[in-house]
Order: C-alpha cells, then structure tokens, then sequence
C-alpha cells in the first residue's frame, strides 16, 4: 500500500523551529517530486516548498523563503521540511505529496501531485 506519512508538527512559540518529516512506504521517494503544502482554517491549500527527485531543485513559496529548507535522504525514503523563525502566520496542516517524475524539475502547484499524506499541524502561539 502506498503511502505518505508526515510527522513533526506541534506547537511552538514565534521565532522558534520545527522540522517537519515526510517517510514513504509501499514505494520508493526516488522517482518522485515532493511538494510540501499548507492549509490555514479558512483558507485555500498553500504551497510551501518542493524537491526535485534528485534533490538538484528546490523551490519555496514567498512566504517562507530565507526561513524553509527543504532536504531528501533518500536511505530513509524520507523528505524534510526545517522550519525555522516561525511565524504566527505558520500556523496551518502541513501536508506532504509525492509527484512521479524523475527530473530536474518540481512544482508548488497541488494539482500536479498524486499521493498525499494525511497531515501534521503546526501551531505557533505565544
């Protein structure tokens, strides 16, 4: 069974930091763009960060550029998400999605991925 599961989230304060997993099971991450994504209460689904399959590429929402990093390990079929400096307006589900093309190239669209995982909030709070 394929499969996307993400894990990390909890509660932090603002300016702190949270890394954010994303481990697949039933396939390999190798072949695959990953996109990690974002939905506030109210709010449309929000693309945060991607990474190509090689790991060459990586893209970032404005939102979160200079404060996101992303990273692959692909011995432990397992996607990152370092989330540093955050925000009140960090607070959100994050999601991670796999795309299957093995190229240079990823995208922070949503409706260009094919399996997602079920989520892990983020709460920033004082």
């Amino acid at each position: 069974q394929l499969q996307l599961v993400e894990s990390g989230g909890g509660l932090v304060q603002p300016g702190g930091s949270l890394r954010l997993s994303c481990a697949a099971s039933g396939f390999t991450l190798d072949g695959a763009a990953i996109g990690w994504f974002r939905q506030a209460p109210g709010k449309e689904r929000e693309g945060v960060s991607c990474i190509s399959s090689s790991g060459a590429t990586a893209n970032y929402g404005d939102p979160v550029k200079g404060r996101f990093t992303i990273s692959r390990d692909s011995a432990k079929n397992t996607v990152y998400l370092q989330m540093n400096s955050l925000k009140f307006e960090d607070t959100a589900v994050y999601y991670c999605a796999a795309q299957a093309r093995a190229d240079l190239y990823c995208s922070t669209y949503s409706s260009d991925y094919t399996s997602w995982g079920r989520g892990t909030q983020v709460t920033v709070f004082s």
